[in-house]
């Protein structure tokens, strides 16, 4: 008995008795063990695709530099350089937004003027457009009605539809915003009714089998599988109403990105000219690029510029 008191406390802990593990668990005699950390292998960068990534672009932009610096020299015209244009760029948007009139004001405002009757004549070809290509896909004589005319009018310059809203609308605003609804609504129409002659006949022979109303077509059938299809015509709506904004207020005038480059013209700025090149460039890579986040994000087909 005496013994067993002076034993090394080593000892004990190393060799223990049975009774003593059956009366005192494991786990509370056990230290706590501590979670492993999982070491990720780190994946080596590869040069190659990234050099490939970023070299051409910039390719691009330096052979277009030196074709332009070239040009420049030889001109007899005082064509702007690039580094000319770069220091007008740093005084133009230096104060984009100062206004000293209606007819001098800058970029800024322009850019706004223009993006506002885009998003007016856009979202009116759109409550237009995307139903009427809902219907002329949905009902065969719809479709027989309305491709004839659709053939005969698409192919007309937007512009020439500009005078016809001059002598409707009596005003140059309502024209444009005219102008843009018009040049709008085909790609919206035509894609929007494609995609819906599309869809899968098993899909509308289920639908006639569950005897399903026309609104119940419309919501879980036909329009989870347009919708692809008329994204596309949105994007290309989009594009072609950027386009024509420019032509349509150089002939209106006011105040609008298409109006300053026509009046930088007649004061013989080239380099705003040139400026408002980039700028329109620019604003059109950005609403391109918005809407294909906005296809990617509602369809699950890979959308590609």
């Amino acid at each position: 008995m005496v013994s067993a008191v002076f034993h090394s406390p080593l000892e004990a802990v190393s060799v223990p008795s049975a009774p003593a593990i059956a009366a005192k668990p494991v786990a509370a005699t056990a230290a706590p063990v501590r979670p492993v950390r999982e070491t990720r292998a780190r994946t080596p960068l590869d040069l190659r695709a990234f050099w490939m990534r970023v070299l051409p672009p910039l390719a691009g932009f330096g052979l277009l530099l030196l074709v332009w610096e070239i040009v420049a020299m030889r001109s007899t015209t005082g064509f702007p350089s690039p580094l000319a244009v770069w220091q007008q760029a740093l005084t133009v948007f230096s104060d984009p937004f100062y206004s000293k009139g209606p007819n001098d004001q800058g970029v800024g405002w322009n850019v706004l003027s223009s993006l506002q009757r885009v998003a007016l004549g856009f979202g009116l070809a759109a409550l237009v457009g995307i139903p009427a290509g809902f219907a002329i896909g949905r009902f065969e004589f719809l479709a027989r009605m309305f491709n004839p005319l659709i053939s005969l009018l698409r192919p007309v310059s937007p512009l020439a539809w500009l005078p016809i809203g001059l002598l409707v609308f009596k005003g140059a605003n309502p024209a444009a915003i005219w102008t843009i609804f018009i040049c709008s609504i085909w790609p919206m129409v035509i894609n929007t009714a494609v995609g819906v002659q599309r869809v899968p006949s098993d899909y509308m022979n289920v639908a006639k089998v569950l005897n399903l109303s026309e609104w119940k077509i419309l919501t879980k059938i036909l329009f989870p599988a347009v919708l692809p299809y008329m994204l596309t015509g949105v994007r290309l709506a989009v594009g072609t109403a950027w386009l024509v904004i420019v032509a349509a207020e150089m002939l209106t005038g006011g105040v609008g990105i298409g109006f300053w480059v026509w009046d930088e013209w007649n004061n013989l700025n080239v380099a705003n000219i040139i400026i408002a090149i980039f700028v329109i460039g620019i604003v059109g890579l950005v609403l391109e690029f918005a809407l294909i986040k906005l296809a990617t994000a509602f369809t699950f087909e890979e959308v590609k510029s």
